[in-house]
């Protein structure tokens, strides 16, 4: 049985900040495990339900429009909460 993915160095995991989860060194694996494990893989990602791109793309732009009003990056941040704004200094004159 041949693999049509190919196998990195180390099988990422995701990441949840309250589950420590080792990372696997995929060159210590043998080929048996290799394949196992891509197979646990699929089995997992063939249960997961698929949506058409452009469907989600307009959830996405929806969701975005919707939004955009509390988004500080488009709507901007008031100048008295922007903790990034100069202090007035003291000038000597």
């Amino acid at each position: 049985m041949t693999s049509s993915r190919k196998a990195s160095s180390a099988y990422i995991v995701p990441f949840f900040p309250h589950q420590k989860m080792p990372v696997i060194n995929i060159e210590d694996l043998t080929e048996k495990d290799k394949l196992k494990m891509e197979v646990d893989q699929l089995k997992k990602e063939v249960k997961l339900e698929r949506q058409l791109v452009s469907k989600m793309c307009e959830e996405i732009k929806t969701y975005i429009e919707n939004h955009s009003g509390e988004d500080p990056l488009v709507k901007g941040i008031p100048e008295d909460k922007n903790p990034f704004k100069e202090k007035g200094g003291c000038v000597i004159a």
